[in-house]
């Protein structure tokens, strides 16, 4: 049996999970066009880079954040081979101590479980608890690499699609951060 990776156009033929189900759905009435591929668990950078090849475009890093109070949530949208501290993303936008947010907000917020963290979980996001951050290396790509809500199937749109479509019909506007391929020399800066 052929294990290769397979890179199709639009949605699975066969029936998916609701969450997943929910991202075809919402891309199709945008009228924005995606490419797919499915494979086994991806839940880390390290397992998607074979995935990229395939895709034909790199799957960024999404890390959902909150601060020590646990009272606010942001979405960090970043190239996915960057390295990431929270000191220097807290300095930008202006808060102190940010850490990992746990499962149990993912799932509440975004409906998503760790490894399978997507911007398309803010469609999710019905309360608006989230606020959206992209890294601005991100955008310079002409395609962005994203799970459908879940790390067995990976997405491929334009860039343009996710800021000009996507993002306005989830009603989340990014805020636009600059974060170092050199974390530790600019953190002595």
């Amino acid at each position: 049996m052929n294990m290769d990776p397979v890179l199709y156009t639009g949605r699975p033929a066969e029936t998916r999970i609701p969450k997943e189900e929910r991202c075809y759905d919402l891309l199709e009435r945008l009228g924005v066009p995606f490419a797919r591929v499915d494979h086994a668990h991806a839940d880390t950078i390290e397992a998607c880079h074979e995935i990229e090849k395939t895709l034909g475009c790199e799957i960024c890093k999404n890390l959902l954040l909150t601060n020590r109070q646990m009272t606010e949530l942001w979405l960090l949208l970043m190239p996915g081979d960057k390295p990431f501290k929270t000191k220097l993303l807290s300095k930008q936008i202006g808060s102190a101590r940010l850490s990992f947010a746990s499962a149990e907000q993912m799932l509440r917020h975004l409906d998503i479980t760790p490894g399978s963290v997507s911007v398309l979980g803010l469609m999710n996001d019905s309360e608006g608890a989230v606020r959206l951050l992209i890294d601005e290396d991100l955008v310079k790509k002409p395609f962005i690499g994203m799970h459908p809500c879940i790390n067995t199937s990976s997405l491929r749109i334009e860039t343009r699609d996710l800021l000009e479509k996507l993002l306005p019909a989830m009603g989340h506007a990014p805020t636009f951060v600059s974060l170092p391929w050199d974390p530790d020399a600019a953190e002595q800066a």
